[in-house]
Order: structure tokens, then C-alpha cells, then sequence
């Protein structure tokens, strides 16, 4: 779109939600001659009126965009606050490329992609590839709250610096240095205040608009104040599975009637889970392995049958403590200090023992022993921030799987060396907060939605909740080891706590008793050693291993083998 005085040209991916108030903002400092009602037309006269950076500080939602202004000759990208929506950018023969999806840049007649190890080397270690680095040398993601301006006088191959216009780093210091002096009761009403206002701006649509509902604290709690300020009933979706341990459609569908959702489930198979594999690696456009893409996908499938725009209840985790394993790092790591080298040796190879696999496999609930599995794989940890580093690894050295590739320092690496508080659980959830979130649960959700052209929505990253979930004292968000203490109260106005209180199970499938199943031969193709050989990418015979310890059942790899898998299937896809 072109602004009225001819200067800007923006191409737009999101949502403004804040575009009215701006609007009036506007009309009232200088009357503009309006030629319709959309979001897009607010923000190149809110630019034309007070300039890039205070329209951008201005604007509320999720958004990646592009903006030429003609006049300066100057290229402005621009991504939101918390890396909703995704932004790439870069040089491909000689050409500065950008757009939302790796699939328009290779869309250029010119592309000449080529496979980035060292990133591929962060892949295998996150599952995902991290901003700013993409699985193709030259390109480029632009990290949260950033931009970048490219002027017409860059060279080929040069890439422009990112400037910051939003830091959660500040936010967080400013938070923890000026937390919000409230009661119990008046944190709770002033957060419920904003959620209900967040909630309602982004129940604005001019489509068919409804909710993921899983049933957990989340999801529930943005149904509730949904259905709180609508007259009808909220549509709310949930995907159900029928293998014990990975179903919680009962739960939402139990809240779903005390709010009185019009509800629709779906029980889904595993041969309707496993037709979804083949569509991964085009959806996502490099390497992803976070398996509950699946599910996220389906339940998108499914919502989009009805609805145009789905409200989410990620990033509830990250900004109020609700993860498992804040509180069960901390308890291991005040525990293994005190542990003197040659016993916390010996603790950690019991951990790794057959006996204690067997075991855990019988009484332990599955993310309780995938955590319990990776700390046995550290066996002595230096300090707490690298306890959390190897808690979020998939692949603990990824150097020993690649045939060449290193690690480069990333926004992860380079932010655990300027830790934000002493408070181990505060560490960890503004550093999933910086990688986590944005690359793996954003992703996620972006890439399965918008692959059925359903928006999704996620109240809990608007930068009201984010900067005042920051405010909240710590003992407001995990109290007596009870997570999430502030949602919770909140929730529990809406619905009875008996709904509510289980123990959290996630949104996985069960990938790896698919893989010695239906999925076997699947595997074995994509893992066949003559063609791993030939590409030279991976040490065939150490991944061969593995697969075969997963077969037997001596170990459960299957995070580590859906990891390769994924890659597999995108660069056989890319051959294609």
C-alpha cells in the first residue's frame, strides 16, 4: 500500500491492534484524508506524520513489515516486540532479498541457497535454527524488536546492522528494579484488568474468531475472558489422541462446558498424524523438530474449518514461571552444588543406567523423565546458566554428529554471559523468553497456521502483559512451588480450581513408538547410511547407533532422531 502523500510504500504481514486509538491520534493532530479502515493505511500515516521510529514505538500487535520511503531512498524492516510474526532478509547473487517466508525469497529467479553448517550445528543442538541465522548462508532473521535500514548505496553482500527499538532485557531490569508495590488481591485484579483489555482488543475482527482450548491454565484462562466479553458463545477447538499420556481433549472439553463454548473436538489417529509428516518440511521451510508441530498443525486444520482467526495461550509459560523445569532446575541445581565431583559422578551414571531407565519409564511421567534423561547426559555441570543451556539442548554436542560445522555465538550464548538476576528461575524465563519462545513456540504456531490460512493470536505476548508480568515480584508467578500463582487466581474467578489442577502434560505425540511402528520404514529410508555417506553431512554410523539403541528399546532417542529426521526430509524436499 502507498501512503496519501505518495512518499511510503509498505508491504504488511500482521495485525495492529492499537490501529483505532492511532487513528484518532492522528485525526486529532492533523485531519488525513481516509480512503478506508484497515491497519495497514493507519501505519504509513502514522509514519508520514511523526516519522519511522515514533510510529513504530506507537504501534501494538503482531507485525512484520517493509517500508520504502521513496523520497530518502532508505528500506526499513521491522519486526514486533516478541517475534511473533517471522521477517528474513539477505543477498542471493548479488540481489538484497526479503519477505516473511523462505519460500518467497526462493521464489527469486536468482537463488542460489546454499546450506549453512554452522547453522545446521545450532539446529541439531535447539531443534530449530536460531535468530539471526537462517539454514541458508546470506540470509539473514530479523531478531524481535529490531530493525534494519538498508540504504540504496549498500554493497553486495553487505549486511546492515540491526537496531533495537524494544529490548525485553531492559524491560526486565526495569521490572526487577521497580517492581509493582501491590497486594495479592490488587496484583491480581490490576493484571486481570489488562488481560480482559488485551483480550478484547484482539477479539476485534471482521471474520469468524475462536480459541485453542487444551484445558491447562492458559488456554482456559484466555477462553474465560473471551467468553467473559462476548454474547455469544466462543468457539474453542482441541485436538484429542487416543494413546494414554498424550490426550488432554476430556480436560478442555470439561472446561470447554462450564464456559460454555461452543466446542469442537477431534480425536485424531495415528495414520491421520503421520499424513501430516510429508507436508513439514514445506510448511516450515528449514529445519524444525519440535514434533508438537503436528498437533499444532491439525488443531489449525481444525479451527480453520469454522474460523478465520484463533486466540492462543502461548506464552503464558515464559512470562509467569509456568515450565517445569524453572522449578525442578532450581531444586536439581541447589542440590548437585552441594554435591562433591566424585559423588555427583557416580549419582549421574546411576541416572544413565538401564535399571534407572526401566524404571523411570514405569513412574515417571514422560517430560518429568525426558528432563531427568538430559540432566543424567551432564554429568557435571559448572554453573546454573549452563544446567539451563543443557536443559534446553537437544543434541548436547553437535560437533560429534556433523562432519564439519560449529556452533557460532548466538543471542542465547552471548545473553547467559550478562545474567539478569541471581534468581535461577528468572534467568530461564527471560532466556526462553529471547530464544525459546520466539524460535520454537512461534514458529510453531506461525508456520501450522498460516499454512491453512488461519491467523493466530497471542494475547499473552502483548507488550502491556509482557512489560507488567516483568513488574510482577517473582513470588507472584512461582509461590511454594506452585507455578503460575497470579494466572491461576484469575482463572480460578471463571473456573472451579478442581477443573484445573493436574499435573502438566504439553501438547506432544507419541513420536518415537511411531518410529519402531508405522513410521519404521520411513525412518530407514531417510537414514540410509549409503545416502548419508554420500552427502557428507552427518556421521552415519554414530546416528545408525542410536536408531538401533531406539529400536531395541535400551534408549529412547527420539528427540535426537525426529532432530535428523526433520533435517532429512527438508533437504530431500529441497531436492525436489
Amino acid at each position: 500500500m502507498q501512503s496519501a502523500c505518495g512518499r511510503y510504500v509498505i508491504a504488511f504481514n500482521g495485525e495492529i491492534y492499537n490501529h483505532k486509538d492511532i487513528r484518532a491520534e492522528i485525526d486529532k493532530e492533523r485531519p488525513h484524508p481516509w480512503r478506508g479502515t484497515s491497519d495497514t493505511e493507519v501505519m504509513l500515516a502514522a509514519i508520514a506524520l511523526w516519522g519511522f521510529a515514533e510510529a513504530l514505538d506507537k504501534f501494538t500487535g503482531m507485525f512484520a513489515f517493509a517500508l520504502w520511503d521513496r523520497e530518502a531512498r532508505l528500506l526499513h524492516l521491522a519486526r514486533d516486540r516478541m517475534g511473533e510474526k517471522p521477517l528474513y532478509y539477505g543477498w542471493s547473487n548479488g540481489v538484497f532479498l526479503f519477505g516473511s517466508e523462505l519460500k518467497a525469497l526462493k521464489a527469486f529467479p536468482g537463488w542460489n541457497g546454499e546450506l549453512d553448517r554452522d547453522s545446521l550445528a545450532l539446529y541439531l543442538r535447539f531443534c530449530y535454527v536460531p535468530a539471526p541465522y537462517s539454514i541458508y548462508k546470506g540470509i539473514k532473521k530479523l531478531s524481535p524488536g529490531t530493525t534494519v535500514t538498508v540504504s540504496s548505496g549498500l554493497r553486495a553482500g553487505e549486511m546492515p546492522e540491526p537496531a533495537t527499538y524494544w529490548s525485553l532485557r531492559e524491560k526486565v531490569n526495569r521490572g526487577l528494579a521497580e517492581p509493582l508495590r501491590l497486594s495479592d488481591e490488587d496484583a491480581v485484579t490490576q493484571l486481570e484488568r489488562v488481560l480482559l483489555d488485551t483480550v478484547r482488543d484482539q477479539m476485534v475482527a471482521d471474520v469468524p474468531l475462536g480459541a485453542f482450548l487444551s484445558g491447562g491454565i492458559d488456554s482456559s484462562l484466555i477462553v474465560s475472558l473471551m467468553q467473559a466479553q462476548s454474547s455469544r458463545p466462543v468457539n474453542t477447538y482441541t485436538i484429542g489422541f487416543n494413546e494414554p499420556g498424550y490426550n488432554e481433549a476430556h480436560y478442555a472439553k470439561e472446561v470447554a462446558n462450564h464456559l460454555g463454548t461452543s466446542h469442537t473436538e477431534l480425536y485424531v489417529s495415528p495414520a491421520q498424524a503421520i499424513e501430516v509428516i510429508p507436508r513439514l518440511p514445506h510448511i516450515y521451510d528449514e529445519p524444525f523438530s519440535d514434533s508438537s508441530q503436528i498437533p499444532t498443525f491439525l488443531v489449525s486444520q481444525l479451527a480453520r474449518q469454522h474460523v478465520t482467526v484463533s486466540l492462543s495461550g502461548d506464552g503464558g509459560d515464559e512470562s509467569f514461571g509456568g515450565y517445569r523445569r524453572y522449578i525442578l532446575g532450581r531444586k536439581i541445581w541447589s542440590l548437585l552444588r552441594l554435591v562433591p565431583h566424585p559423588a555427583r559422578r557416580a549419582m549421574v551414571a546411576a541416572m544413565k543406567s538401564g535399571a534407572f531407565t526401566t524404571l523411570s519409564r514405569q513412574v515417571l511421567p514422560l517430560a518429568l523423565r525426558d528432563t531427568l534423561t538430559k540432566i543424567a547426559d551432564k554429568a557435571d555441570p559448572i554453573d546454573a546458566d549452563e544446567l539451563y543451556y543443557w536443559l534446553v539442548s537437544n543434541s548436547k554436542n553437535p560437533s560429534s554428529v556433523l562432519k564439519y560445522g560449529i556452533e557460532p555465538e548466538t543471542t542465547l550464548s552471548n545473553e547467559m554471559h550478562q545474567p539478569i538476576d541471581d534468581d535461577f528461575v528468572v534467568r530461564m524465563m527471560y532466556l526462553d523468553s529471547i530464544s525459546y519462545l520466539p524460535d520454537d513456540i512461534m514458529v510453531k504456531v506461525d508456520r501450522a497456521s498460516m499454512s491453512v490460512s488461519l491467523e493466530a493470536r497471542a494475547p499473552y505476548l502483548d507488550r502491556r502483559v509482557v512489560e507488567m508480568a516483568w513488574r510482577l515480584p517473582q513470588s507472584m508467578k512461582v509461590r511454594n512451588g506452585t507455578s503460575k500463582w497470579v494466572l491461576r487466581k484469575i482463572l480460578y474467578k471463571y473456573v472451579p480450581r478442581e477443573l484445573i489442577e493436574r499435573p502438566k502434560m504439553g501438547f506432544g505425540v507419541p513420536i518415537g513408538e511411531w518410529m519402531r511402528g508405522p513410521l519404521r520404514s520411513w525412518v530407514e529410508d531417510l537414514l540410509d547410511k549409503d545416502m548419508m555417506r554420500e552427502d557428507g553431512i552427518f556421521q552415519e554410523n554414530l546416528i545408525h547407533e542410536k536408531w538401533e539403541e531406539h529400536l531395541s528399546r535400551k534408549r529412547n532417542w527420539e528427540h535426537y532422531l525426529w532432530n535428523i529426521l526433520m533435517f532429512q526430509a527438508w533437504k530431500r524436499a529441497e531436492a525436489d
